[in-house]
Parts: structure tokens; sequence; C-alpha cells
């Protein structure tokens, strides 16, 4: 199926809301305003002229071009369904091999050109958007070197072209019998190398670690050369230098092959929906099963105004009164609901979650949740079609400190359109959790404003206010999702100043004229405003 332009996934799948969560959303937050969108012909007709002359190494077909422009942030929606995205590549690249990739970036360095690294084109933080540049921008898109190069069964070694997506990459792994087990919500199309780059980390991170732990080498392709980073499996050789590339963002240099870490296929994956008389009960259950190291694969938990929210969106409103009263029977008036993959340790999670209160056990929703897992993102246009905006916000922090954080995240949001008096659906799951600490990631959705601007006006305020409420918190910025523009404007009061000169200088070396990616990471940039 062929990728939608202006919207997330490929043409042809489009989640249906069941009625009575439209009649739900209209109840909270009000009548939709839908703002419609764009015909691709008429977003085409504002394309302008490249700054680039011809080059076999690119094109500058309009459509290519403003195909690559955004991402899937918010403000990438807003700008793609109006149909006005303001700044676009001035070119397209996209190598089939090396030696391509490395001509393009020596004539990118010698002509001066800005380099806007492309995977998959998922970014919901502005990492790939095209700045306001005097320069011309070159948007090098990754998705030609997508092949398996060579997988080392004995060492349990895969390399593979960073343009690779999650599907073909997991298809190519599976026919020998091994996985990577890297599983972000992005994963249809999001590519390993854009992984590696904004740190992701997969749903099943409990078994398979992030990234990092993922993450075992490659070569990178830097404005003044090829690195090679070896795979050895540890080292006190001084510092990790894939540490270095991890969470880079394109700012040091390209990535064409990423070696990674996987394992034989597991046995069997059971994943179960598990329902908890409260959200106190839960996160002490959460936490007390991480803590002793019970080997579940993920466990994800829903907090009861998501709980609430989820099963009026996923089921028929029969169904979910029934549910309802079946909870209310057995004491749960404030139900969470906990997500989990438990594999051969399936019965002894259900033992220990049982001890915490448990009042439901599921495997028929916790299959329906796996099958559905990487649909959500189509929602977002079933709800733009109806007139709402729905956005993500998502941090981690040490579990002492998470529930002030949550409450206040969730009160920023729901308060943070006030003087409109517009009400604003705000809930939040734990989607990852750590011996000292778990990931929040809170949903927003409010209504479309009069048009885009207005709409992005409201979106502008709601981020803000948001992420600074994170960092005060002592919240990272981004436990997942990375940087990018977006996100930048926070890094430097959760790192402090000595970091972030550190960074500036260690980007300065390897790009001293700011030419790969400027705006993401660091804020302001010389000569290029994001």
């Amino acid at each position: 199926m062929e990728r939608r332009w202006n919207a997330w996934g490929r043409e042809g799948l489009a989640p249906q809301l069941p009625a009575g969560a439209l009649a739900m959303l209209a109840e909270q937050l009000g009548p939709g305003v839908p703002l419609g969108e764009a015909a691709l012909a008429e977003a085409l007709a504002r394309v302008p002229t490249s700054r680039l002359g011809p080059n076999p190494l690119w094109s500058r077909d309009p459509e290519l071009r403003l195909r690559h422009a955004r991402g899937q942030s918010l403000p990438d929606w807003l700008a793609l369904k109006s149909g006005q995205l303001g700044h676009y590549p001035d070119a397209v690249a996209q190598p089939d091999n090396e030696d391509q990739l490395r001509a393009l970036l020596d004539t990118a360095r010698t002509q001066g050109l800005v380099v806007i690294p492309y995977g998959g084109g998922t970014s919901v933080a502005g990492h790939i958007n095209v700045p306001d540049s005097p320069r011309p921008v070159l948007t090098l898109s990754l998705a030609r070197m997508n092949r398996l190069l060579h997988l080392d069964p004995v060492s349990q070694l895969a390399t593979f072209g960073a343009g690779v997506t999650g599907p073909a990459l997991e298809a190519a792994l599976n026919a020998q019998g091994f996985t990577l087990g890297h599983f972000p919500q992005s994963f249809e199309l999001s590519t390993l190398g854009g992984w590696v780059a904004s740190r992701s980390s997969g749903q099943q991170s409990l078994t398979y670690g992030r990234i990092e732990q993922l993450f075992a080498g490659g070569v990178l392709h830097t404005l003044e050369g090829r690195w090679r980073l070896p795979t050895q499996p540890a080292s006190a050789a001084g510092p990790d230098w894939r540490e270095l590339i991890l969470g880079s963002e394109g700012r040091v240099g390209v990535l064409s092959q990423v070696t990674v870490r996987v394992r034989p296929l597991p046995r069997a994956e059971r994943f179960c929906t598990s329902i908890l008389k409260d959200w106190d009960q839960a996160l002490l259950a959460v936490r007390a099963l991480v803590q002793a190291g019970v080997p579940a694969g993920m466990l994800r938990l829903s907090h009861p105004e998501e709980t609430r929210t989820q099963l009026a969106l996923a089921l028929p409103e029969n169904k979910r009164r029934w549910l309802e009263r079946y909870l209310a029977l057995r004491g749960a008036t404030a139900p969470a609901m906990l997500v989990w993959e438990g594999g051969a340790d399936y019965r002894a999670i259900k033992r220990a979650l049982n001890r915490h209160g448990a009042v439901l056990h599921s495997a028929t929703l916790g299959a329906h949740w796996q099958r559905k897992r990487f649909l959500a993102p189509y929602l977002r246009d079933t709800l733009w079609q109806a007139g709402y905006c729905v956005d993500t916000l998502e941090t981690a922090i040490d579990w002492a400190n998470l529930e002030p954080l949550r409450r206040a995240m969730e009160h920023s949001l729901r308060s943070g359109l006030a003087s409109e008096d517009q009400p604003v659906l705000a809930f939040t799951h734990i989607s990852h959790v750590y011996r000292q600490g778990a990931s929040l990631y809170t949903t927003y959705l409010f209504p479309c404003g009069q048009d885009a601007q207005h709409t992005l006006a409201r979106w502008q305020r709601l981020k803000h206010a948001t992420s600074a409420t994170i960092v005060e918190h002592g919240g990272t910025i981004s436990h997942q999702h990375g940087v990018g523009r977006d996100h930048a404007p926070y890094l430097a009061q959760e790192k402090g100043p000595i970091a972030q000169d550190t960074l500036a200088a260690v980007l300065s070396h390897f790009d001293p004229e700011a030419q790969l990616n400027p705006g993401a990471l660091l804020a302001k940039e010389p000569g290029c405003e994001a």
C-alpha cells in the first residue's frame, strides 16, 4: 500500500471509533471542529523552485520534496493537512550504497549544503523538519539502504543497512530463527538507523532492552570520512564511542550500517490484560514486580482515566458497560489496566499480580492489544476527521517522584486552555519500567481551533507549559522520542551548562559549519533558524 502524504501510515487503514466514543468526546470537550485538508495538487503548487542545480546524486521532484519535508508531530500534521509546509528540501537524495552516500556528503561539504538525514519520517519531535536556512537543504533518505548485510549466528550479531524498517528487519531475522525484539509503536515505518539516532525504546524492552543495549556497532559517515564502530562485547579501553552516536540525531554523521545484538526467536509469547482495583495498588504491584526481577517481557500500566478512555475507544457500549458492572462488583470502581507479556513465566506473573489484588486476567484482551498495538497512530486521522487533535508527551523519572510529576503534567494539560474556556482531556500510562523508576506517557485531546494557526497556538501553549513542568520536576524531556527541534529548548535545564557546552563543542568538532541537521539537540544554531 502507498504511504499517505499527509497522515500516518499507509492508505487503506482507517480504524473506526465506536459511536459512544465520539459522544464521550463531545460531552467532555465540546463538539469537534473539522478543519478539512488540502488536496495534494494544492500542496504541490506551493513547493518553491529548488535552489540546487541538477545532479545525478539527487532529485528535485516537487512531490518527493514535499513528502520529505515534515515528520509526524502535531505541528507537522497541521502543516500537512493545510498544505502549507513552510519550508521544503531543495532536493532529496536516496543513495543505494556506501559509495553514493560518501559522494553525497563530500558534495554537501564542499558546496556548503545543509543535510537532513531521513529514516522512516516518523519523528514526533521535529528531527527531520527543514529549517529556514539561507543555505540549500538536501534531505538524505536511507530508504534504499535497507538489506540484511550479514548475520553471525555464533556471536548473535546482525548487520543491516540503516534504512531497514521494523517489519523488514524482523522478517529477515525470523527467517533464520532470530529476532531483535525492538517494537516501538512506530515499528511499521521507523528504521533501525532512526532508532539508534533517537535512542528509541521498544514495547518489550524488559526482555530485549532499549536500543542502547541492542546497538553493537556499525558504520558512520561524518563530513570528513567513514568511521567504523567495532562490535566488542565489552571494553575498558577508554570511552565507548557508541554512546556518542546514540541519540546524536544526525548531528555527528549519517549511519549507513548498524550491527545489532539478536536473540533466537522465543518459543512462545503470551500477552495478558489484568485489571487491578485502583491506581495505587497497581503502581505498587508493578514496582514490586520489576524490583523483584520477575521476568516479564513488558509491563504497561494505564491510569484509571486512561483505562476508562481506552475501553470507550476499543469496546462497543454494551460490552463496555458489562465490563464496568463486573469490575464494580469486584470492588474495582477506579480500575487500572495492566497489559503484560509473560512468555514461559506467564503463570508466575499471574500469581504475583493476584497477591496484589488483581480482579481480572484476560488473555483475549491481551491478544487483542498485541494485534492492534501498531494501529493506534492511525486513530489520529480518525479523530482529525471528527474535529479533534491528539498528541502525547512522555518522560521518565524515579519512582519516588513519579506521582507528583504525573499529577502536575495532567493538571498543566487540563488547565492549559482555560483562558479559552476549553477543556482538555488528558490521561496517562506507564509504558516502560525500571528498578529505579518508570516512564510516563500522557495523551491529550482537544478540539481543533478555528483554523490551523489557532490550533497550532493551542498546541504550543500546552506543549510549552507541560514540557517546562517536566524538567522543573526533574523528569527527562524525552524517554523514547529523542530531542529534535521541539524539545531542544528544554535540554539545557535537564543537562546543565557544562554538559551543554561540551555537547556544542563536540558537534562543532565534527560539523564546524553546522551543516548536519542544524537545530536538532541545540536550540540555537548560527545561520539557521529551526
